[in-house]
């Protein structure tokens, strides 16, 4: 029988670890987030993001093999995108009552994210190079890292800039929108679809069902107009 430490060094380089490692944190930190009564400082994405993040550099794993046994769940971001689409289906009478109220909203609500985040890094006089990565950072990251491509910057700084505001917007969202007395769930909900994309879906999903559709709809409309329009409007870097 080997050494413990020979079966370490097979085990720490092999990609099932890696998958192991994701949905086990991820679990943790669901589990985290039912026990606090479902807080939103309790985000169940930053806390796997943490744990995974601190294991693999505790244990020395490169992230090429990290991604190896993680690709599995990055593919299924795709789909589970897509699958969004169902709760919208099953509420489109309720949708269409209220189209010309979202559209203006969702056209403001982007220009602005894009605008301020933009605006404010040039302010802080931040390299062109990191700059390029905001104009899609409220955008779903599947979405947000093929407008990247356009753009010919980072697709792995924009996911990274997406998934960090995903993670702000489910956490701090709550708080801005009870700053601001909204109290309509599908005020809430398309706010935080617009702003924190898939992360915020989640946590609008996770309080009311209301919330969560009409998430689905801002983060899939911005989405696609996003894709649509910021690598027309924006000269490539």
């Amino acid at each position: 029988m080997p050494p413990i430490s020979e079966i370490w060094v097979y085990l720490s380089g092999s990609p099932l670890l890696a998958l192991f490692l994701t949905l086990g944190a991820y679990f943790i930190g669901t589990t985290v987030y039912q026990k606090s009564n479902r807080s939103s400082l309790a985000n169940p994405v930053l806390i796997a993001v943490i744990l995974v993040a601190g294991v693999i550099q505790w244990i020395g794993m490169p992230y090429k093999t990290y991604f190896e046994g993680a690709q599995f769940v990055h593919f299924l971001l795709g789909t589970a995108t897509v699958a969004l689409a169902i709760p919208i289906y099953k509420a489109i009478d309720t949708l269409k009552a209220r189209v010309w109220i979202l559209l203006p909203g969702l056209v403001v609500g982007s220009a602005t994210s894009v605008v301020s985040a933009v605006s404010l890094a040039y302010a802080l006089k931040l390299d062109p190079a990191l700059v390029g990565g905001l104009y899609a950072k409220s955008v779903t990251a599947p979405i947000a890292m093929g407008i990247a491509e356009r753009l010919h910057t980072s697709p792995t700084l924009t996911a990274i800039y997406a998934v960090v505001t995903g993670i702000l917007g489910a956490i701090l969202g709550r708080f801005v929108l009870d700053a601001l007395k909204i109290k309509a769930w599908w005020q809430r909900g398309f706010a935080m679809g617009l702003a924190a994309h898939g992360i915020g879906t989640s946590r609008a999903f996770s309080v009311s069902a209301e919330a969560g559709t009409y998430a689905s709809l801002a983060m899939g409309l911005n989405g696609v107009m996003s894709a649509v329009l910021i690598p027309v409007l924006i000269q490539p870097f």
